[in-house]
C-alpha cells in the first residue's frame, strides 16, 4: 500500500461504479439506522431513560458502514466509547443496544455496561471502551493474536483525533510495525475532539502521517463519503492481510451534535454545522448517488426511512419494556475461570 494523502475533491456521484445496487442500497440503509436509532437514543436520554454518558454517531455513519464493508468474516473490531454506529453495523440487534443504552437486562451487557461497554463474540466486536485510548492496546492484541493463530483475519481498531495523542497508542503502533501485526487503525478525525480543535492541541495535524517514522502506511479519506472509505478500507485490509503489517487510515469526518449529551458544543459556530449538514452530509451524498445511478426513486428512499423507522421504534419499546437487572447480576461476569491446559 502507498503512503499517500487522500486529497481528491471528486462527487461521490463519479465513485465506484463496479457496486452492485443492492449493495448501495444496503450502505444507505445502515447508514440511515444509525442515523434514525441515534436520533432516539438523543430523545430517550433526554427523557432521563438513559444515564450517565451517551456520546452520539450522528454525521459520522460513513465511516464505519464503509469500514464494515472491507471485512470478512472472523475479522475484529474494536471502538471507544462513541460505539453505537460500530455496533449497528456489526450486525448487532438493535433491541440489544437500545436496551443496554437505557441499563436493561435485554442489553448486551445485561444492563451493566451501557452506553460505553457493551460487546458481542458472536458477532467479533469487543467493545465500547470508556478509557480514552485504552483500545488501541486492545486491538492491537486482537491482531496479535490473529497472526499467532494465522487466522488470516484483521482487526479494525478505532480511536479519535483526541485518543491519537495517547502515549499508548505509539507504543501500540510499534509493536504493530515491529511484529508486521494485521491491524488496520482508523482515526475517526471529527476534529474537535472532546472540544478543542485539532489545530489547537496537535502539533501534527495530518494524523495519517503519525506511523511514518515506523514504517506504518498511512492515508487520509474522506470519511464523509461511504464508498470512498470503502475503497480505502479494502485496500488497508488486504494490505494487512498479506502480512505487510499495520495501516493508518485517517477519516476525516465531523459530528453534528456535541461530544456528548451533556456538551452544549458553543467552540464552534451554527453556521459551520450547517454547512458541513447541506455541504458534505453522507447521507444525502449517498442519496444522490442512488437517484443519478437510477437505483432508488423518491418513493424507494422514503419507504426504506420508513422500515428503518420503525425498527427503531420497536427497539426503543423493547428497551422500555425489558426489566432492569437484579441484584443477583452484581456477581455475574466478574471472573472466568481459564480451562486447565
Amino acid at each position: 500500500m502507498v503512503l499517500a494523502k487522500e486529497t481528491r475533491t471528486r462527487s461521490p456521484v463519479n465513485s465506484d461504479n463496479s457496486l452492485e445496487p443492492a449493495e448501495l442500497l444496503r450502505f444507505y440503509r445502515d447508514m440511515l439506522l444509525i442515523r434514525r436509532f441515534e436520533e432516539r437514543a438523543g430523545q430517550l436520554y433526554g427523557m432521563g431513560l438513559i444515564g450517565g454518558f451517551c456520546h452520539l454517531y450522528i454525521g459520522q455513519e460513513a465511516v464505519v458502514v464503509g469500514m464494515q464493508a472491507s471485512l470478512q468474516p472472523g475479522d475484529s473490531v474494536i471502538t471507544s466509547y462513541r460505539d453505537h454506529g460500530h455496533m449497528l453495523a456489526c450486525g448487532m440487534d438493535p433491541k440489544g443496544v437500545m436496551a443496554e443504552l437505557t441499563g436493561r437486562s435485554g442489553g448486551y451487557s445485561r444492563g451493566k455496561g451501557g452506553s460505553m461497554h457493551m460487546f458481542s463474540r458472536e458477532k467479533q466486536f469487543f467493545g465500547g471502551h470508556g478509557i480514552v485510548g485504552a483500545q488501541v492496546p486492545l486491538g492491537t492484541g486482537l491482531a496479535f493474536a490473529h497472526r499467532y493463530n494465522d487466522s488470516g483475519k484483521v482487526s479494525l481498531t478505532y480511536f479519535g483525533d483526541g485518543s491519537a495523542n495517547q502515549g499508548q497508542v505509539y507504543e501500540s503502533f510499534n509493536m504493530a510495525a515491529l511484529w508486521r501485526l494485521p491491524v488496520v487503525y482508523i482515526i475517526e478525525n471529527n476534529q474537535y475532539a472532546m472540544g478543542t480543535s485539532v489545530a489547537r492541541s496537535s502539533a501534527q495535524t495530518e494524523f495519517y502521517r503519525r506511523g511514518e517514522s515506523l514504517g506504518i502506511a498511512g492515508r487520509q479519506v474522506d470519511g464523509m463519503d461511504v464508498l470512498a472509505v470503502r475503497e480505502a478500507g479494502l485496500e488497508a485490509c488486504a494490505h494487512a492481510r498479506a502480512g505487510q503489517g499495520p495501516v493508518l487510515l485517517e477519516m476525516k469526518t465531523y459530528r453534528y451534535r456535541g461530544h456528548s449529551m451533556s456538551d452544549p458544543a458553543k467552540y464552534r459556530s451554527k453556521e459551520e454545522v450547517e454547512r458541513m449538514r447541506s455541504e458534505h452530509d453522507p447521507i444525502e451524498q449517498l442519496r444522490d448517488v442512488l437517484e443519478a445511478r437510477g437505483v432508488a426513486d423518491q418513493g424507494r428512499l422514503k419507504e426504506l426511512d420508513r422500515e428503518v423507522r420503525q425498527v427503531v421504534s420497536e427497539a426503543a419499546e423493547f428497551a422500555q419494556q425489558s426489566p432492569e437487572p437484579a441484584a443477583a447480576e452484581l456477581w455475574t461476569g466478574v471472573l472466568i475461570e481459564a480451562p486447565a491446559r
